[in-house]
Protein backbone atom coordinates (compact mmCIF):
# COMPACT_ATOMS: atom_id res chain seq x y z
CA UNK A 1 0.00 0.00 0.00
CA UNK A 2 3.02 2.28 0.43
CA UNK A 3 5.11 4.56 -1.85
CA UNK A 4 2.19 5.14 -5.08
CA UNK A 5 -1.03 6.63 -5.71
CA UNK A 6 -3.68 4.55 -4.28
CA UNK A 7 -5.91 3.00 -6.71
CA UNK A 8 -7.28 0.33 -5.09
CA UNK A 9 -8.87 0.09 -0.80
CA UNK A 10 -8.69 -2.20 1.18
CA UNK A 11 -9.64 -2.69 5.26
CA UNK A 12 -7.09 -2.89 7.71
CA UNK A 13 -7.67 -5.47 10.04
CA UNK A 14 -5.09 -6.62 13.05
CA UNK A 15 -2.06 -5.75 10.75
CA UNK A 16 -3.43 -7.27 7.49
CA UNK A 17 -5.14 -5.47 4.24
CA UNK A 18 -8.54 -7.11 3.42
CA UNK A 19 -10.52 -6.66 0.01
CA UNK A 20 -13.37 -9.05 1.74
CA UNK A 21 -16.95 -7.21 0.55
CA UNK A 22 -19.60 -8.50 2.24
CA UNK A 23 -21.18 -5.02 1.07
CA UNK A 24 -20.10 -5.28 -2.88
CA UNK A 25 -17.11 -2.99 -4.54
CA UNK A 26 -17.79 0.55 -4.93
CA UNK A 27 -16.07 3.58 -6.96
CA UNK A 28 -14.15 6.29 -5.88
CA UNK A 29 -15.08 9.52 -8.05
CA UNK A 30 -13.44 12.14 -9.05
CA UNK A 31 -15.88 15.02 -8.36
CA UNK A 32 -13.51 16.90 -10.95
CA UNK A 33 -13.90 14.45 -13.92
CA UNK A 34 -16.70 12.45 -13.59
CA UNK A 35 -15.58 10.08 -16.25
CA UNK A 36 -12.52 9.17 -14.75
CA UNK A 37 -12.81 7.31 -11.10
CA UNK A 38 -10.30 7.19 -8.80
CA UNK A 39 -10.05 3.74 -8.00
CA UNK A 40 -12.01 0.83 -6.04
CA UNK A 41 -12.79 -0.17 -2.79
CA UNK A 42 -14.41 -2.69 -0.80
CA UNK A 43 -17.98 -2.12 1.44
CA UNK A 44 -17.47 -3.86 4.71
CA UNK A 45 -20.15 -4.80 7.37
CA UNK A 46 -21.50 -5.32 10.86
CA UNK A 47 -19.03 -8.36 11.14
CA UNK A 48 -15.86 -6.22 9.49
CA UNK A 49 -16.61 -3.34 12.37
CA UNK A 50 -17.03 -6.31 15.06
CA UNK A 51 -13.87 -8.01 13.80
CA UNK A 52 -11.84 -4.73 13.77
CA UNK A 53 -12.60 -3.79 17.56
CA UNK A 54 -11.69 -7.41 18.50
CA UNK A 55 -8.06 -7.13 16.86
CA UNK A 56 -8.17 -3.43 18.63
CA UNK A 57 -9.05 -4.69 22.04
CA UNK A 58 -6.08 -7.43 21.81
CA UNK A 59 -3.56 -4.91 20.56
CA UNK A 60 -4.12 -1.93 22.99
CA UNK A 61 -2.76 -3.73 26.06
CA UNK A 62 0.64 -3.90 24.55
CA UNK A 63 0.44 -0.56 22.71
CA UNK A 64 0.20 1.09 26.19
CA UNK A 65 2.89 -0.85 27.85
CA UNK A 66 5.40 -0.44 25.14
CA UNK A 67 5.81 3.35 26.51
CA UNK A 68 5.84 6.62 25.28
CA UNK A 69 9.70 6.67 24.03
CA UNK A 70 8.06 3.83 21.60
CA UNK A 71 5.12 5.36 20.62
CA UNK A 72 6.75 8.84 19.77
CA UNK A 73 8.82 6.94 17.26
CA UNK A 74 6.58 5.66 15.55
CA UNK A 75 5.13 8.81 15.25
CA UNK A 76 8.02 10.62 14.39
CA UNK A 77 8.49 8.08 11.11
CA UNK A 78 5.34 8.73 10.20
CA UNK A 79 6.02 12.41 10.13
CA UNK A 80 8.64 11.75 7.79
CA UNK A 81 6.94 9.32 5.64
CA UNK A 82 3.75 12.34 5.33
CA UNK A 83 6.53 15.06 4.21
CA UNK A 84 8.38 12.25 1.74
CA UNK A 85 5.26 10.87 0.32
CA UNK A 86 3.36 14.71 0.66
CA UNK A 87 2.44 15.00 -3.57
CA UNK A 88 1.10 11.54 -3.92
CA UNK A 89 -0.87 12.41 -0.81
CA UNK A 90 -2.04 15.50 -2.07
CA UNK A 91 -3.17 14.44 -5.37
CA UNK A 92 -4.96 11.72 -3.89
CA UNK A 93 -7.05 14.20 -1.94
CA UNK A 94 -7.75 16.30 -4.69
CA UNK A 95 -8.85 13.48 -6.49
CA UNK A 96 -11.62 12.62 -4.24
CA UNK A 97 -12.27 15.56 -2.37
CA UNK A 98 -11.96 18.10 -5.33
CA UNK A 99 -10.25 20.84 -3.69
CA UNK A 100 -7.50 22.55 -5.15
CA UNK A 101 -3.51 20.97 -4.71
CA UNK A 102 -2.25 23.59 -2.26
CA UNK A 103 -4.71 23.35 -0.56
CA UNK A 104 -3.99 19.53 -0.28
CA UNK A 105 -0.41 20.09 0.07
CA UNK A 106 -1.24 22.15 3.07
CA UNK A 107 -2.98 19.06 4.80
CA UNK A 108 -0.41 16.61 4.05
CA UNK A 109 1.98 19.40 5.50
CA UNK A 110 0.32 19.76 8.72
CA UNK A 111 -0.51 16.01 9.34
CA UNK A 112 3.30 15.60 9.26
CA UNK A 113 3.78 18.50 12.21
CA UNK A 114 0.77 17.12 13.95
CA UNK A 115 2.32 13.53 14.07
CA UNK A 116 5.80 15.62 15.01
CA UNK A 117 3.72 17.98 18.15
CA UNK A 118 1.97 14.86 19.62
CA UNK A 119 5.31 12.89 18.80
CA UNK A 120 7.19 15.59 21.44
CA UNK A 121 3.97 15.62 24.01
CA UNK A 122 4.28 11.99 24.12
CA UNK A 123 7.33 12.79 26.39
CA UNK A 124 6.00 15.35 28.19
CA UNK A 125 4.61 14.98 31.71
CA UNK A 126 1.10 15.33 32.07
CA UNK A 127 1.24 14.55 36.04
CA UNK A 128 0.20 16.92 38.23
CA UNK A 129 1.51 17.41 42.26
CA UNK A 130 -0.86 18.18 45.06
CA UNK A 131 0.07 19.73 48.81
CA UNK A 132 -1.35 17.06 51.46
CA UNK A 133 -3.27 17.91 54.70
CA UNK A 134 -1.41 14.96 55.71
CA UNK A 135 1.95 14.57 56.76
CA UNK A 136 4.17 13.08 54.30
CA UNK A 137 1.72 12.49 51.77
CA UNK A 138 2.28 13.51 48.03
CA UNK A 139 -1.16 13.70 46.04
CA UNK A 140 -0.55 13.01 42.08
CA UNK A 141 -2.43 12.46 38.81
CA UNK A 142 -1.66 10.01 36.49
CA UNK A 143 -2.96 9.51 33.19
CA UNK A 144 -3.37 6.10 31.46
CA UNK A 145 -5.27 5.42 28.14
CA UNK A 146 -8.71 5.85 27.30
CA UNK A 147 -8.45 2.32 25.93
CA UNK A 148 -10.28 1.47 22.51
CA UNK A 149 -11.28 4.28 20.27
CA UNK A 150 -13.82 4.60 17.40
CA UNK A 151 -12.99 7.26 14.71
CA UNK A 152 -15.62 8.09 12.68
CA UNK A 153 -14.33 11.25 10.22
CA UNK A 154 -15.87 13.51 7.31
CA UNK A 155 -14.40 14.33 3.71
CA UNK A 156 -14.02 17.79 3.78
CA UNK A 157 -10.14 17.32 5.35
CA UNK A 158 -9.62 13.56 4.18
CA UNK A 159 -6.16 14.18 5.52
CA UNK A 160 -6.21 16.28 8.27
CA UNK A 161 -8.60 15.45 10.60
CA UNK A 162 -8.54 11.58 10.60
CA UNK A 163 -4.55 12.63 12.28
CA UNK A 164 -5.33 15.21 14.74
CA UNK A 165 -7.37 12.37 16.31
CA UNK A 166 -4.97 9.46 15.21
CA UNK A 167 -1.94 11.22 16.54
CA UNK A 168 -3.34 12.24 19.80
CA UNK A 169 -4.96 8.45 20.58
CA UNK A 170 -1.80 6.47 19.62
CA UNK A 171 0.93 9.02 21.89
CA UNK A 172 -1.94 8.37 24.80
CA UNK A 173 -1.58 4.15 24.44
CA UNK A 174 -4.76 3.84 22.66
CA UNK A 175 -6.05 1.40 19.67
CA UNK A 176 -8.12 3.00 17.34
CA UNK A 177 -10.86 1.44 15.03
CA UNK A 178 -10.95 4.22 12.15
CA UNK A 179 -14.28 3.99 9.46
CA UNK A 180 -13.56 7.54 7.68
CA UNK A 181 -15.74 8.93 5.01
CA UNK A 182 -16.99 6.89 1.80
CA UNK A 183 -16.48 10.14 -0.87
CA UNK A 184 -12.61 9.91 0.38
CA UNK A 185 -11.83 5.86 1.20
CA UNK A 186 -8.49 6.03 -0.75
CA UNK A 187 -6.97 8.65 1.07
CA UNK A 188 -7.99 7.23 3.88
CA UNK A 189 -6.11 3.59 3.04
CA UNK A 190 -2.93 5.80 2.02
CA UNK A 191 -2.75 7.46 5.76
CA UNK A 192 -3.21 3.95 7.56
CA UNK A 193 -0.29 2.78 5.23
CA UNK A 194 1.63 5.43 6.72
CA UNK A 195 1.38 4.56 10.09
CA UNK A 196 1.80 0.84 9.35
CA UNK A 197 4.66 1.65 7.14
CA UNK A 198 5.99 3.63 10.33
CA UNK A 199 6.26 0.55 12.34
CA UNK A 200 2.68 0.79 14.55
CA UNK A 201 2.05 -2.94 15.74
CA UNK A 202 -0.33 -4.86 14.12
CA UNK A 203 -4.29 -4.07 15.49
CA UNK A 204 -2.86 -0.58 16.93
CA UNK A 205 -4.68 0.99 14.02
CA UNK A 206 -7.38 -0.61 12.27
CA UNK A 207 -9.10 1.05 9.31
CA UNK A 208 -13.15 -0.40 8.00
CA UNK A 209 -14.34 0.89 4.65
CA UNK A 210 -18.30 0.44 4.34
CA UNK A 211 -21.58 2.80 4.84
CA UNK A 212 -22.72 4.45 7.80
CA UNK A 213 -24.16 1.25 9.19
CA UNK A 214 -20.80 0.58 10.19
CA UNK A 215 -20.13 3.23 11.93
CA UNK A 216 -22.89 3.09 14.00
CA UNK A 217 -22.08 -0.51 14.62
CA UNK A 218 -18.48 1.03 16.10
CA UNK A 219 -20.59 3.60 18.29
CA UNK A 220 -22.93 0.49 19.70
CA UNK A 221 -20.27 -1.82 20.49
CA UNK A 222 -20.09 -1.70 24.23
CA UNK A 223 -16.28 -2.42 23.86
CA UNK A 224 -15.31 0.79 22.48
CA UNK A 225 -14.58 3.40 25.24
CA UNK A 226 -14.45 6.39 23.20
CA UNK A 227 -16.02 7.64 20.18
CA UNK A 228 -14.59 11.42 18.44
CA UNK A 229 -16.74 12.43 15.36
CA UNK A 230 -16.78 15.03 13.21
CA UNK A 231 -19.98 15.51 11.09
CA UNK A 232 -23.62 16.55 10.92
CA UNK A 233 -25.73 17.73 14.10
CA UNK A 234 -28.40 15.23 13.57
CA UNK A 235 -25.78 12.31 13.37
CA UNK A 236 -23.60 13.70 15.96
CA UNK A 237 -26.60 13.89 18.09
CA UNK A 238 -27.66 10.06 17.98
CA UNK A 239 -23.86 8.88 18.17
CA UNK A 240 -23.96 11.07 21.83
CA UNK A 241 -27.05 9.43 22.88
CA UNK A 242 -26.04 5.98 22.05
CA UNK A 243 -22.18 6.23 23.76
CA UNK A 244 -23.46 8.27 26.87
CA UNK A 245 -26.17 5.28 27.38
CA UNK A 246 -23.31 2.62 27.86
CA UNK A 247 -21.10 5.01 29.80
CA UNK A 248 -18.60 5.61 27.15
CA UNK A 249 -17.41 8.86 26.02
CA UNK A 250 -17.71 10.78 23.23
CA UNK A 251 -16.21 13.74 21.33
CA UNK A 252 -18.15 15.89 18.57
CA UNK A 253 -17.39 18.70 16.01
CA UNK A 254 -20.55 19.02 14.12
CA UNK A 255 -20.25 22.28 12.51
CA UNK A 256 -21.13 26.01 12.15
CA UNK A 257 -22.70 28.84 11.09
CA UNK A 258 -20.11 31.61 11.45
CA UNK A 259 -20.57 34.86 11.26
CA UNK A 260 -17.60 37.58 10.59
CA UNK A 261 -18.42 41.07 11.48
CA UNK A 262 -16.62 44.20 9.80
CA UNK A 263 -16.60 47.35 11.69
CA UNK A 264 -15.85 50.63 9.72
CA UNK A 265 -12.37 51.43 11.40
CA UNK A 266 -11.39 48.02 9.54
CA UNK A 267 -8.79 47.83 6.41
CA UNK A 268 -10.80 46.86 3.76
CA UNK A 269 -8.07 45.24 1.93
CA UNK A 270 -7.43 43.05 4.48
CA UNK A 271 -11.04 42.62 5.35
CA UNK A 272 -12.29 41.72 2.30
CA UNK A 273 -9.26 38.89 1.17
CA UNK A 274 -10.62 37.56 4.40
CA UNK A 275 -14.18 37.62 3.83
CA UNK A 276 -13.49 35.31 0.90
CA UNK A 277 -11.06 33.13 1.63
CA UNK A 278 -13.40 32.54 4.52
CA UNK A 279 -16.35 32.16 3.01
CA UNK A 280 -15.40 30.66 -0.24
CA UNK A 281 -12.44 28.80 -0.12
CA UNK A 282 -12.15 24.72 -0.18
CA UNK A 283 -15.36 25.49 -1.83
CA UNK A 284 -16.95 26.53 1.05
CA UNK A 285 -16.58 22.69 2.49
CA UNK A 286 -15.32 23.91 5.88
CA UNK A 287 -17.44 23.80 9.61
CA UNK A 288 -14.95 27.47 9.99
CA UNK A 289 -16.18 28.63 7.16
CA UNK A 290 -17.72 32.82 6.91
CA UNK A 291 -22.08 31.96 6.57
CA UNK A 292 -22.70 35.36 7.72
CA UNK A 293 -20.89 38.76 6.55
CA UNK A 294 -21.85 41.43 9.08
CA UNK A 295 -21.45 44.65 8.06
CA UNK A 296 -21.78 47.39 10.35
CA UNK A 297 -23.26 50.93 9.46
CA UNK A 298 -22.16 53.05 6.96
CA UNK A 299 -18.92 50.64 5.82
CA UNK A 300 -21.33 48.35 4.48
CA UNK A 301 -21.40 49.44 0.74
CA UNK A 302 -18.09 49.80 -0.26
CA UNK A 303 -17.61 46.45 1.64
CA UNK A 304 -20.58 44.71 -0.41
CA UNK A 305 -19.25 46.25 -3.67
CA UNK A 306 -15.55 44.94 -3.18
CA UNK A 307 -16.70 41.47 -1.78
CA UNK A 308 -19.03 41.68 -4.99
CA UNK A 309 -15.95 42.22 -7.56
CA UNK A 310 -13.85 39.86 -5.56
CA UNK A 311 -16.29 37.04 -5.85
CA UNK A 312 -16.94 37.12 -9.08
CA UNK A 313 -13.39 37.52 -10.14
CA UNK A 314 -12.45 33.86 -8.45
CA UNK A 315 -11.55 31.21 -11.02
CA UNK A 316 -13.11 27.70 -10.62
CA UNK A 317 -11.89 24.72 -11.92
CA UNK A 318 -10.15 21.53 -11.70
CA UNK A 319 -8.07 21.38 -8.36
CA UNK A 320 -5.21 20.35 -10.10
CA UNK A 321 -5.15 23.37 -12.48
CA UNK A 322 -2.88 25.41 -11.05
CA UNK A 323 -5.16 28.86 -11.57
CA UNK A 324 -7.54 27.40 -9.87
CA UNK A 325 -8.87 29.29 -6.81
CA UNK A 326 -12.01 27.08 -5.98
CA UNK A 327 -12.77 23.92 -6.76
CA UNK A 328 -15.98 21.56 -7.26
CA UNK A 329 -17.89 20.31 -4.71
CA UNK A 330 -17.23 16.83 -3.25
CA UNK A 331 -20.19 15.05 -5.49
CA UNK A 332 -23.25 15.73 -7.49
CA UNK A 333 -25.32 15.10 -4.29
CA UNK A 334 -23.72 18.12 -2.46
CA UNK A 335 -24.39 20.39 -5.42
CA UNK A 336 -27.74 19.72 -5.08
CA UNK A 337 -28.45 20.78 -1.75
CA UNK A 338 -25.95 23.81 -2.41
CA UNK A 339 -28.27 24.52 -5.24
CA UNK A 340 -31.59 24.14 -3.44
CA UNK A 341 -30.68 26.33 -0.48
CA UNK A 342 -30.08 29.46 -2.48
CA UNK A 343 -33.05 28.93 -4.70
CA UNK A 344 -35.17 29.21 -1.27
CA UNK A 345 -32.88 31.97 -0.59
CA UNK A 346 -33.96 33.68 -3.52
CA UNK A 347 -37.59 32.68 -3.16
CA UNK A 348 -37.71 34.12 0.24
CA UNK A 349 -36.58 37.36 -0.84
CA UNK A 350 -32.76 37.33 -0.63
CA UNK A 351 -31.03 39.74 -2.91
CA UNK A 352 -27.71 38.08 -5.31
CA UNK A 353 -25.24 40.39 -5.03
CA UNK A 354 -22.60 38.12 -7.03
CA UNK A 355 -22.02 35.40 -8.85
CA UNK A 356 -18.62 33.69 -10.25
CA UNK A 357 -18.27 34.00 -13.66
CA UNK A 358 -17.07 31.18 -16.11
CA UNK A 359 -17.86 28.32 -13.83
CA UNK A 360 -17.43 25.19 -15.91
CA UNK A 361 -20.16 22.66 -16.66
CA UNK A 362 -20.23 19.58 -14.40
CA UNK A 363 -22.45 17.85 -11.91
CA UNK A 364 -20.01 18.90 -9.43
CA UNK A 365 -19.37 22.48 -9.95
CA UNK A 366 -21.37 25.12 -8.46
CA UNK A 367 -20.54 29.08 -8.77
CA UNK A 368 -19.47 30.56 -5.26
CA UNK A 369 -22.44 33.56 -4.54
CA UNK A 370 -22.91 35.99 -2.71
CA UNK A 371 -26.29 37.44 -1.08
CA UNK A 372 -27.57 39.75 0.87
CA UNK A 373 -30.55 39.45 3.65
CA UNK A 374 -31.85 39.03 7.03
CA UNK A 375 -32.14 36.69 9.90
CA UNK A 376 -35.68 35.72 8.56
CA UNK A 377 -33.48 33.74 5.37
CA UNK A 378 -33.44 29.66 6.63
CA UNK A 379 -29.85 30.08 4.82
CA UNK A 380 -28.57 32.65 7.76
CA UNK A 381 -29.80 29.64 10.19
CA UNK A 382 -29.27 27.25 8.93
CA UNK A 383 -25.37 25.45 7.63
CA UNK A 384 -25.39 25.32 3.94
CA UNK A 385 -22.03 23.58 3.39
CA UNK A 386 -20.81 25.76 -0.22
CA UNK A 387 -19.40 28.28 -1.33
CA UNK A 388 -22.53 30.73 -0.46
CA UNK A 389 -22.29 33.48 2.08
CA UNK A 390 -24.80 36.20 2.88
CA UNK A 391 -24.30 40.53 4.10
CA UNK A 392 -26.54 41.03 6.96
CA UNK A 393 -26.76 45.07 7.85
CA UNK A 394 -26.49 46.46 11.35
CA UNK A 395 -26.24 49.52 13.01
CA UNK A 396 -24.06 49.41 15.70
CA UNK A 397 -22.02 47.07 18.16
CA UNK A 398 -24.55 45.96 20.17
CA UNK A 399 -26.80 44.70 17.35
CA UNK A 400 -23.57 42.69 15.43
CA UNK A 401 -22.92 40.86 18.44
CA UNK A 402 -26.60 39.91 19.24
CA UNK A 403 -26.81 39.07 15.26
CA UNK A 404 -23.80 36.98 15.66
CA UNK A 405 -24.91 35.05 18.51
CA UNK A 406 -28.18 34.21 17.31
CA UNK A 407 -27.27 31.03 16.02
CA UNK A 408 -27.80 27.72 17.40
CA UNK A 409 -23.96 26.90 16.33
CA UNK A 410 -20.79 28.39 18.31
CA UNK A 411 -17.67 27.01 16.40
CA UNK A 412 -15.80 30.15 14.89
CA UNK A 413 -16.22 33.88 14.65
CA UNK A 414 -14.37 36.56 13.53
CA UNK A 415 -14.26 40.41 13.62
CA UNK A 416 -12.03 43.00 11.65
CA UNK A 417 -11.47 46.17 13.74
CA UNK A 418 -8.51 48.14 14.94
CA UNK A 419 -10.74 49.28 18.61
CA UNK A 420 -8.94 47.24 21.10
CA UNK A 421 -12.30 47.81 23.05
CA UNK A 422 -14.51 46.34 20.40
CA UNK A 423 -11.64 43.45 20.74
CA UNK A 424 -12.04 42.97 24.06
CA UNK A 425 -16.06 43.06 23.53
CA UNK A 426 -15.77 40.16 20.74
CA UNK A 427 -13.30 37.98 23.18
CA UNK A 428 -16.01 37.98 26.24
CA UNK A 429 -19.15 38.48 24.44
CA UNK A 430 -18.94 36.17 21.08
CA UNK A 431 -20.05 32.84 21.45
CA UNK A 432 -17.99 30.84 19.68
CA UNK A 433 -14.81 28.47 20.46
CA UNK A 434 -12.77 30.24 18.15
CA UNK A 435 -12.41 33.57 17.80
CA UNK A 436 -10.59 35.52 15.27
CA UNK A 437 -9.40 39.05 15.08
CA UNK A 438 -8.43 40.60 11.52
CA UNK A 439 -8.32 37.06 10.61
CA UNK A 440 -11.00 34.86 8.68
CA UNK A 441 -13.23 32.39 10.11
CA UNK A 442 -11.24 29.51 9.14
CA UNK A 443 -7.95 27.84 10.36
CA UNK A 444 -5.98 26.58 13.45
CA UNK A 445 -2.92 26.05 14.82
CA UNK A 446 -2.33 22.28 15.73
CA UNK A 447 -0.65 23.29 19.09
CA UNK A 448 -3.81 25.28 20.01
CA UNK A 449 -7.39 23.46 21.09
CA UNK A 450 -9.97 22.83 18.93
CA UNK A 451 -13.81 23.34 19.20
CA UNK A 452 -17.36 24.76 19.42
CA UNK A 453 -19.73 25.70 21.72
CA UNK A 454 -23.72 25.29 21.58
CA UNK A 455 -24.49 22.59 18.92
CA UNK A 456 -21.21 23.08 17.20
CA UNK A 457 -19.76 20.61 19.70
CA UNK A 458 -21.37 20.39 22.95
CA UNK A 459 -19.73 19.79 26.00
CA UNK A 460 -17.45 17.82 24.29
CA UNK A 461 -13.48 17.54 24.81
CA UNK A 462 -11.48 19.99 22.56
CA UNK A 463 -9.28 18.56 19.97
CA UNK A 464 -5.72 19.37 18.87
CA UNK A 465 -3.36 21.12 21.52
CA UNK A 466 -2.40 19.09 24.51
CA UNK A 467 -6.04 19.42 25.19
CA UNK A 468 -6.47 16.38 22.74
CA UNK A 469 -5.02 14.48 25.64
CA UNK A 470 -8.17 14.76 28.13
CA UNK A 471 -10.22 13.29 25.83
CA UNK A 472 -8.08 9.75 25.19
CA UNK A 473 -6.98 9.31 28.73
CA UNK A 474 -8.68 8.55 31.87
CA UNK A 475 -7.05 10.64 34.85
CA UNK A 476 -6.47 8.97 38.58
CA UNK A 477 -5.68 10.95 41.53
CA UNK A 478 -2.99 8.89 43.63
CA UNK A 479 -2.77 9.52 47.47
CA UNK A 480 1.04 8.46 48.48
CA UNK A 481 2.04 8.02 52.34
CA UNK A 482 5.70 6.31 53.30
CA UNK A 483 5.39 3.18 54.96
CA UNK A 484 7.07 2.97 58.66
CA UNK A 485 10.69 3.61 57.63
CA UNK A 486 12.81 1.02 58.25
Amino acid sequence: MSGSIVRTGAHLIGGDWSSQAPGGIAVSGNPARPDEPVGEFPLGDASTAVEAVTAAIEAQEAWAAAGFSSRARVLEKAAVLFDERAEELALLCTLEEGKTLPESRGEAMMSAETCRYQAGLAKTSTERIFPSNNPGETIRTVRAPLGVVGMITPWNFPLMIPVWKIAPALASGNSVVWKPASNTPLSAVAIASVFTDAGLPPGVLNLVLGPGSMGGELVADDRVDGVTFTGSVSVGQGIRDVVTARNGRVQLELGGHNPCIVFGDADLDVAVAGVVNGAMGATGQKCTATRRIIAVGGVHDELVDRLAAAVTSLQVGDGQNPETAIGPLVSAGARAEVTEAVHQAQAEGAETIAVTEGTPDGPCYFAPTLLAGGADLTITREEVFGPVSTVMRVDDVDEAFTLANDTEFGLSASVYTDDPWIVNRALHELRAGLIKVNGPTTGSEIHAPFGGEKHSSGHAAREQGDTAQEFFTRTRTAYIKPGRAR
